[in-house]
């Protein structure tokens, strides 16, 4: 088992300055080559406080604000533009930064990234839905509206 430091948020793991112990190839093939975590080491709790200042620093400010921001987020519909073929597929995957853009495009809000949870794969113009961790407490569905965008000429 490897100790190590998470330095982003990471599905089913936990969130960036938690220290977890994951098995030795999760942690060698998976997590270090993506920079999601680094090897724990006593001069590490330091690195850890200030992963969790960075995070407290980016998530919204209280619980009512995230609230509030979740109402918005789940009343609206965000359409997203996307080339596509004649059988509606797209070019390409819609990734949670193109959701991140969409959000605050449509005067929603800004939301990082790394909070935006995809079910699947978006691959095909049509209504999708992701999720959006605004707070420890408070998670948003979005609905997305993927359209194919107009052709230029």
């Amino acid at each position: 088992m490897a100790k190590l430091i998470l330095t982003q948020e990471v599905a089913g793991l936990g969130t960036s300055g938690d220290v977890v112990e994951v098995k030795n190839g999760y942690a060698r093939n998976y997590l270090l080559p993506r920079g999601f975590a680094t090897v724990w080491t006593k001069g590490g709790e330091k690195q850890v406080e200030s992963l969790q200042k960075a995070r407290a620093a980016r998530a919204v400010a209280n619980l009512e604000d995230a609230q509030a921001q979740a109402a918005r987020l789940q009343s609206a519909t965000v359409k997203l533009e996307r080339t596509a073929g004649a059988e509606g597929r797209l070019f390409g995957a819609v990734q949670t930064a193109d959701v991140a853009e969409a959000i605050e495009a449509a005067g929603l809000g800004s939301v990082d990234k790394r909070s935006i949870t995809l079910p699947a794969h978006i691959k095909s113009v049509g209504n999708h839905e992701a999720q959006v961790r605004l707070h420890e407490d408070v998670i948003a569905t979005v609905q997305l509206q993927v359209v194919a965008a107009k052709a230029k000429k």
